[in-house]
């Protein structure tokens, strides 16, 4: 299958900031460019590894006898268990930091065992969502709460546009919804190659 005239290589080092709005940063490597329509679509993937932290809810089991986990999105919520997540990290070598739109954790992670998978069914109209995997990196108490310190099993990538400046934003809605597909494919399409 021949390249795309749209889609270009870039070098495996190159990184931008994208910024939140509460001024956090994130680092990401541009791993794909999309010229297409008079502007620059990228392609996204953090420089650190992603981390969720999760909330076990073992009071609302389900019926399978499965606890049931919450994700932490509150800040407020987050900022109680943060030095406690990052003191269990940095026994595994990693350092949590509070970046912009996701925590993420420098270092290299432990190898993935299958019995370090955690999968999550998302509460999601869509029937095409599949399940997203997470692999379990620590577990920690926080005043009689478990908590589980994760990471995406599958990379997690941004998608993003080059403004009139020059500064990498993130696209969301309608153009997310035209651009995202368009990137992805090509990047599964270079994958089969």
């Amino acid at each position: 299958m021949a390249e795309s005239p749209y889609l270009e290589d870039t070098e495996p080092t190159e990184v931008v900031e994208i910024t939140d709005d509460t001024g956090r940063k994130l680092g990401c490597y541009v791993e794909r460019y999309l010229d297409l329509e008079d502007k620059t679509y990228l392609l996204l993937l953090p420089v650190d590894n992603p981390i969720e932290i999760f909330a076990w809810n073992d009071e609302d089991e389900s019926e399978e006898g499965d606890a049931e986990l919450t994700a932490l999105e509150d800040e407020a919520d987050i900022a109680k268990v943060f030095p406690d997540a990052s003191a269990v990290l940095a026994e595994q070598n990693l350092t949590l930091k509070h970046t912009g739109y996701i925590m993420t954790a420098e270092g290299e992670l432990p190898p993935l065992e299958p019995d370090d998978i955690l999968t999550i069914e998302l509460d999601s109209e869509d029937p095409e969502m599949s399940p997203e995997e997470f692999q379990i990196l620590a577990r920690f108490y926080n005043k009689e709460q478990e908590y589980a310190i994760c990471t995406p099993v599958d990379p997690l990538l941004f998608f993003g546009r080059q403004d009139d400046r020059g500064m990498v934003v993130l696209i969301s809605g309608e153009e997310s919804e035209k651009i995202g597909p368009l990137l992805e494919d090509m990047l599964l399409d270079e994958a089969q190659q």
